[in-house]
């Protein structure tokens, strides 16, 4: 794999962050031979342009081993994990509790139904249905 820079990848930082929240590999097998930054790389490239799974350059591993990663994060909870770890390190950069205090419902509804039945008709189609006159 050619090592190209895409503005999507993960800078030193970024990737420290993230390295000690994705799962470590399974015991007892092979050892893993994936460079997960690469595949961090190719899941945020395929983010931003929006292109599919099977038009991932070559810069990163396989399409198949970046979607398995993907699908493996997903449903494990990996994902949530490390967004809800960077959205508390953003609240304290920013001065903030880690975790909010306090939520703000909106309570302004809008009523889809507040008229209904025998008031929401017109003139003629009420008198027709008080009299039982179908045409």
């Amino acid at each position: 794999m050619d090592n190209k820079n895409y503005p999507s990848d993960l800078t030193n930082e970024q990737w420290k962050l993230i390295e000690t929240l994705l799962p470590p590999a399974k015991t007892g097998g092979r050892p893993r031979s994936t460079d997960l930054r690469q595949v961090i790389n190719g899941i945020l490239y395929l983010v931003r342009t929006g292109c599919s799974w099977r038009m991932l350059p070559r810069d990163f591993p396989p399409w198949s081993t970046v979607h398995d990663y993907y699908w493996k994060y997903r449903h494990d909870g990996t994902w949530n994990q490390i967004h809800e770890a960077l959205h508390e390190q953003v609240r304290i950069h920013l001065g903030r509790e880690p975790c909010p205090s306090a939520a703000i419902i909106d309570s302004q509804s809008v009523k889809t139904a507040s008229k209904g039945g025998i008031k929401a008709m017109t003139r003629e189609r009420r008198y027709r249905v008080e009299n039982a006159i179908w045409w």
